[in-house]
């Protein structure tokens, strides 16, 4: 039976993601009400320009508005929903919400990857609720699942695809050997990628996620700016195609590990082993493995973007309030954590996969393994593809090895004048 007090909100933003959510209400409608007991509503819609929006379909009964002011100070606006997406201008709209009693349900990963502690401070003071299932990985409950799901457990590691832009882009370059640049302008006729990509492409975007991954799992601060982050604009087919012959795909991940009660972290592209499941998400999917010390190892995956999967990750955080559920904002009773301690990413110990560029000739491989050797560096396996005098690709994977090692060995192979190209070098999972 429907409760009489409706549960009204104020979004901010009207893009993707909020016109995927109103599609979800309407169409879901007694659907929700069955299940929270209460009428969800959409009374007033923020966004920059009116006379641009005017022809967009709001939900029935909302009006817009380019005023901030009506959404924080209307008495009858339960929840703000903010999905306009920047740092400054959502923080302060956030906080005067906050402070006025409002719960806030949020998809702004990098808010609150970057600049988040204030809001949940606020939040805790207010006796409010912060909620920001939709900022991590789309439509899969990842939020939820550390917060509550998995709560009892400690962590002890956590490896994800946590960009769908990035996996469609390797995924194409992997199973219908598109180059690079190809695969990218089809992932931006295809709405996956932005105009400007490189929040996507360079790592940063997974980077913001994984630091709100790593704060819900060991309730530590790994700082955005001390992540250790790469991208894939630096890809190649002939990467793509040397990982397959030894069995690997190539996937853009972020991952931390408890090593001895430090935090190793990063985003990265790394070898995957084909067998393993997260090697075969593909096209714009994302998934996640975490391994607690009592549940163990456990995978979730499903879209990482668009209007209705990410929609329903605020829906489930509005559901939430609407049911009257306790404000658990970040998981733990303090809503600052305490910094993590941080392995230093030198310190980190992979094995790692090498292409090198060298001339033909007797004497190289020996040049390449005495390099690696004087940095403790031990090759497992080798390949030369081809036979030419101007130069073949050496391609060798490794065992364990310090990062700061391998490191150290570029440099020395630079030095040598072995090589007729810059290396590429990934670690493996």
């Amino acid at each position: 039976m429907a409760s009489d007090k409706r549960l009204v909100l104020g979004v901010a933003g009207f893009g993707t993601v909020g016109t995927g959510l109103t599609s979800i209400l309407e169409e879901n409608r007694d659907w929700i009400i069955q299940r929270t007991g209460r009428e969800i509503v959409v009374k007033t819609v923020l966004v920059r320009d009116v006379n641009k929006k005017r022809a967009v379909k709001l939900p029935e009964g909302a009006e817009l508005t380019d005023d901030p002011a009506r959404l924080v100070n209307d008495p009858e606006i339960d929840v703000l929903v903010e999905l306009m997406g920047g740092i400054e201008a959502p923080k302060a709209l956030i906080l005067q919400a906050l402070n006025a009693g409002k719960h806030v349900v949020t998809a702004n990963k990098a808010l609150l990857a970057e600049d988040g502690f204030e809001l949940f401070r606020a939040a805790q003071q207010n006796g409010a609720g912060l909620y920001y299932e939709a900022s991590v990985c789309g439509g899969i409950p990842i939020v939820q699942t550390l917060r509550e799901s998995l709560a009892g457990n400690q962590m002890t590691s956590l490896v994800g695809i946590l960009n769908g832009t990035a996996n469609y882009i390797l995924s194409e370059m992997t199973t219908n050997g598109l180059d690079f640049d190809t695969a990218l302008s089809q992932a931006q006729e295809l709405g996956f990628a932005e105009a400007d990509p490189t929040l996507d492409i360079e790592g940063f975007d997974a980077a913001h996620k994984l630091c709100l991954l790593i704060r819900l799992a060991f309730g530590r601060d790994y700082p955005f700016s001390m992540l250790p982050v790469q991208g894939i604009s630096g890809v190649d087919r002939m990467g793509i195609e040397f990982a397959r012959e030894f069995g690997y795909r190539l996937k853009l991940l972020g991952e931390v590990r408890n090593v001895d009660g430090r935090l190793e972290a990063g985003v990265f592209p790394m070898l995957v082993h084909h067998t393993y499941l997260i090697a075969r998400v593909g096209g714009a999917y994302n998934a996640v493995r975490m391994e607690g010390n009592a549940v163990g190892p456990v995978f979730l995956h499903g879209l990482g973007a668009g209007a209705t999967p990410t929609g329903s990750a605020v829906l489930s955080d509005i559901m939430a309030v609407a049911r009257g559920c306790a404000p658990n904002n970040t998981g733990f009773v303090e809503q600052v954590p305490a910094p993590a301690d941080i392995m230093p990413p030198e310190e980190a110990e992979a094995c790692y996969y090498f292409r090198v560029m060298v001339r033909d000739q007797p004497g190289v491989l020996r040049d390449l393994a005495g390099a690696m050797a004087r940095q403790d560096i031990s090759i497992a396996q080798a390949v030369q593809k081809g036979q030419d005098p101007g130069g073949v690709p050496i391609v060798f994977m490794t065992h364990e090895a310090k990062a700061r090692n391998v490191a150290a060995a570029l440099e020395d192979l630079k030095g040598a004048g072995l090589l007729l190209a810059e290396p590429v070098h990934y670690r493996i999972l």
